[in-house]
């Protein structure tokens, strides 16, 4: 199997480069794996991405580099495939660092899960382990908070390229942040495609610590989720995707309760969440934030969903 990396790229370069380096030094079974390529998209960064890549091909040996305009990662995913040598696609982000060891654990994992099965309607699902720490983020242990149910989200996965292209790829109508994997993952269950984890291909997923600084862009983001999920709605009407996006009584029962119908929001929070920070503990800051995070959620899936519904009436 051949493997094709695809990662979009924005205004990352920092991280990117750590995440490029990994995939740099890559142990392989020549018996599984004839060979990888590492395709970036640069989904129209302004930070000097492309040009510190175009100048570091003889360090990026794997690296092919593509370009869009800003449009978003389900294009930049799509260029990413679309142009793909490989037969098999693996999608992270750029704020990935993996193991040595990465590609060799999702091929090993394809290869079983296909001998156990009979077939190759499958794709494998590796772990993400978040961690703040920029200098040596894969020495993070695993936590509760890292668990994922996600039946397919592109932060760790490989999947044949032909089922993506059966499936349709990424839909661009998901312009805005959110949902625009786990809908594709709704077309290839319908495709019959067997979810493999694959714990051993590790992906240590960095972020910024959290500081209080991040909180108009987190409810942004909130809110552009809830938009985006009214649309994978549309498209999926069904109870699983309603408890996906938030979007049931029990959800807005439950966030307006423990928001007081919004009345402790992130002013509220402030002091509580500042205090934790200086206390060494930005993730618990960050996990208790995500109080009010939903409920600004949870209003931008009702408030999206209502403007749907006038438009349509």
């Amino acid at each position: 199997m051949f493997f094709s990396v695809v990662i979009p790229t924005y205004n990352r370069l920092p991280i990117l480069e750590k995440c490029l380096r990994a995939l740099e030094n890559q142990l392989l079974d020549i018996q599984l794996i004839d060979g990888y390529e590492v395709i970036v998209v640069d989904d129209g960064s302004t930070d000097r991405t492309i040009e510190f890549l175009e100048s570091q091909g003889n360090i990026f040996n794997h690296v092919v580099l593509l370009k869009q305009d800003h449009r978003g990662p389900a294009a930049a995913r799509n260029l990413g495939v679309i142009n793909a040598k490989g037969n098999i696609i693996v999608f992270i982000d750029s704020d990935l660092v993996v193991t040595e060891d990465f590609l060799l654990s999702h091929a090993v994992a394809l290869e079983k899960a296909q001998k156990n099965l009979g077939n190759d309607r499958l794709f494998t699902y590796g772990a993400v382990i978040n961690t703040c720490n920029f200098n040596d983020p894969t020495s993070e242990p695993y936590k509760l908070t890292d668990f994922s149910a996600a039946y397919f989200a592109t932060g760790n996965v490989a999947i044949a390229k032909k089922y993506l292209e059966q499936a349709g790829l990424f839909d661009t109508t998901f312009s805005q942040y959110g949902w625009e994997d786990l809908e594709l993952g709704v077309r290839l269950k319908k495709l019959g495609l067997k979810l493999i984890k694959c714990p051993a291909a590790v992906g240590y997923h960095w972020h910024p610590p959290f500081s209080l600084e991040q909180i108009p862009n987190l409810i942004d983001k909130e809110i552009q989720r809830g938009r985006m999920g009214v649309i994978f709605y549309q498209k999926h009407p069904s109870w699983e995707v309603r408890l996906m996006i938030q979007m049931t009584w029990i959800h807005k029962l439950l966030w307006g309760l423990l928001t007081l119908g919004g009345k402790l929001d992130e002013k509220a929070f402030s002091p509580l969440l500042q205090w934790l920070i200086e206390q060494g503990k930005p993730q618990l800051a960050l996990e208790i934030a995500r109080i009010f995070l939903n409920w600004y959620n949870v209003q931008g899936v009702y408030q999206a969903y209502a403007e749907a519904e006038k438009n349509l009436s």
